[in-house]
């Protein structure tokens, strides 16, 4: 047979070979770092016997199907340890994933001495070498064998399988585990491990179902790696908005007012507003005119939109629907409905288009409680929402004006390296969760699949992610865990104008039915400040600092100059404070410092005769004596450009 290879070589062989095998015949060095084996684009196991003419690829743990493979192994490894320390806990599942791997485990929760003693665990069954055996049984004997060892999520499993599924275990000394593969030969290969946490988590993730504690771990090859990605789980600590945003006192959560309602302190509400009165005056400059329409509506207004239909599980609903004379209403979840309204108050030529509406809007959806997070996955939030309203000749100008502003909107704020672009597009295979035919949608789909290569955007695409009226482009990106979150939306309608019978008049005085795009220039404002918050570690942009400037007068004597730069600091528009307190000039440094303030004023004797101020920044450090005219110019310049200055000093 002859195996041809990544770089286009072949190899010829007279007989059936593994892929370890032929890896090993390879090179030696090749076969101790090989995780996995791809055959005629399958990803297998090195166990894998090849029989006829085949590509083949061999994983190390620098591909990702390797680094997978290396890391699923190591989490049976950690089910072993458990069933061993715990021999009454039930397995779940324990797949890898980006950062490492999880297991799945019904048993009482686990606290930091318990991982410890499992991590210990671990690093014996890895020293005892054990190999990994593959094998497979009929459904029935499978079942037999997951119900003998008092197994029942495996069962279930099992049970779930299609007719004529392959079932296949992995033994690896005592320790048997239904699992698809790839491993490792051996337990003997996992070299860096680490217990990182343990949560709640339901099995099969509803909140039905029992919450079972999960167990997240990672592994490499090298201590030094393991060492280094360490070190990032501490940079992520300081950087998680949950934190750090509380600390700071950007935001708050209480019980008594409910989860995923998040209370803006001041200094976080203060952010929103810059953010706020930012967006409104940018798209006001490229021709959006404001709307301001109601936080609910009828249900009949739903019904009509058919988010009814396609969305009522994720809105808060107000009334009995089951009583006959009871008036329905639900919060909205989204503004687009309103607005085709405005549109419809007087009838438009094809001169009024394209027809830009924005509006500031709250929006509300009832999100399971299993998702809240922080800032980023709430019940109640506000977002830069627009629709345009479009003759099928301006679709393409407009998205692209509409991309544009994304884009300005994310460079503005230094986060337009951190983004990916995904095209979501409908499930074929579930049609009844959208509007329109097949035709309709690979029509829209390819639509913007070509305006986006005319745009030259590198962007991905994925099913069943698209909106049930139409494609998106989605702007996404990930929080310092590595979760993915959709930050901006553009999206094209194709159905709704129908639905709500808006038309405009053409150049032949025939009636007409538009376009609509549905977009966000920044997003959720709530999920941006999150966002802001882990980019920078709280060290924010000066332009968008709720406290820009803070004045520290040396000692008593230098109060009243204290509040002559205080308020000609206000004066020009710039936010600051001073600290009047009687403590020493240091410690009101090292708070300053600690409150990521980014520029403080000490004032005394000199500043005071000669209208000075000593400059203390988070950028350069000391940066000695000023006229205070002088900083003033060089702060609002800075503010006004919305500069991103680089922290070059760490005091």
């Amino acid at each position: 047979m002859k195996i041809t290879l990544k770089d286009g070589s072949v190899k010829e062989y007279q007989h059936a070979m593994s892929v370890i095998d032929i890896a090993k015949d390879i090179s030696e060095g090749l076969a101790r770092m090989a995780c996995a084996g791809e055959v005629n684009g399958e990803v297998v196991d090195l166990r894998t016997i090849v029989d006829k003419d085949s590509t083949l690829n061999i994983f190390t743990f620098n591909d990702e199907a390797g680094k997978a493979a290396y890391r699923h192994t190591t989490s049976h490894v950690l089910a072993q340890a458990v069933k061993r320390l715990y021999p009454h806990a039930k397995l779940a599942i324990g797949p890898s994933i980006d950062t490492g791997f999880y297991y799945d485990f019904d048993i009482e929760s686990l606290d930091r001495s318990a991982l410890d003693a499992l991590e210990k665990e671990m690093k014996k069954i890895i020293k005892e070498g054990a190999e990994l055996e593959r094998f497979e049984l009929p459904r029935e004997e499978a079942i037999a064998l997951m119900k003998e060892k008092d197994e029942p999520y495996k069962v279930e499993l099992i049970e779930d399988l299609p007719e004529g599924e392959v079932i296949s275990f992995y033994r690896q000394g005592d320790f048997v585990d239904l699992c698809a593969g790839p491993h490792l030969m051996s337990t003997k290969g996992i070299k860096a491990i680490k217990l990182i946490s343990s949560s709640g988590a339901y099995w099969r993730g509803s909140e039905k179902n029992k919450m079972l504690a999960r167990v997240y771990g990672t592994a490499f090859t090298k201590n030094a790696d393991l060492e280094e990605y360490l070190a990032h789980l501490e940079d992520i600590k300081k950087r998680d908005h949950n934190k750090l945003g509380r600390e700071m006192e950007l935001f708050a959560t209480v019980d008594v007012i409910g989860q995923g309602l998040p209370l803006l302190m001041p200094k976080g509400a203060a952010m929103i507003q810059t953010l706020q009165r930012w967006i409104e005056d940018e798209e006001e400059s490229r021709g959006y005119m404001r709307t301001k329409t109601p936080l609910l509506a009828k249900k009949d207004l739903y019904v009509i939109s058919d988010h009814w239909g396609h969305y009522k599980e994720g809105m808060f609903v107000l009334g009995d629907e089951e009583k006959e004379d009871s008036e329905v209403f639900a919060l909205r979840p989204m503004t687009c409905p309103f607005q085709y309204y405005v549109y419809k108050q007087s009838q438009k030529s094809y001169r009024d288009l394209p027809c830009r509406y924005g509006e500031t809007s709250t929006l509300f959806r009832n999100e399971d409680s299993g998702e809240m997070h922080g800032l980023t996955r709430v019940r109640q939030f506000t977002i830069s929402e627009g629709h345009l309203i479009v003759t099928p000749e301006q679709v393409e100008e407009e998205f692209k004006g509409c991309l544009d502003l994304a884009m300005y909107c994310l460079k503005t704020l230094g986060l337009d390296k951190d983004v990916t672009y995904r095209l979501s597009k409908w499930d074929p295979n579930n049609k009844s969760k959208y509007l329109g035919d097949e035709e309709q949608w690979d029509n829209m789909q390819n639509k913007m699949r070509e305006m986006l290569q005319h745009l030259e955007v590198i962007f991905t695409e994925e099913e069943g992610e698209a909106a049930f009226y139409g494609p998106k482009l989605d702007i996404q990106a990930k929080n310092v865990y590595g979760k993915e979150d959709t930050m901006i939306t553009i999206q094209l309608d194709f159905v709704l104008a129908e639905r709500f019978d808006m038309f405009y008049i053409d150049a032949n005085g025939e009636k007409k039915r538009p376009f609509i795009i549905h977009r966000t220039s920044m997003g959720c404002y709530e999920r941006t400040l999150a966002w802001l918050i882990e980019k920078y570690a709280g060290n924010f942009p000066t332009w968008l600092c709720p406290e820009q400037v803070r004045v520290l007068p040396i000692s008593e004597k230098y109060h009243d100059y204290a509040e002559k730069v205080l308020n000609e600091l206000k004066a020009n528009g710039i936010k600051c404070t001073v600290d009047e307190r009687a403590e020493k000039i240091g410690y009101k440094i090292r708070e300053t410092r600690l409150d990521r303030v980014p520029y403080m004023l000490v004032v005394g004797q000199k500043e005071e005769e000669d209208s000075l101020v000593s400059v203390r920044s988070r950028y350069l450090g000391d940066e000695g004596q000023k006229p205070l005219d002088t900083f003033i110019n060089e702060i609002t310049k800075e503010i006004r450009t919305k500069e991103i200055r680089k922290i070059e000093v760490q005091e």
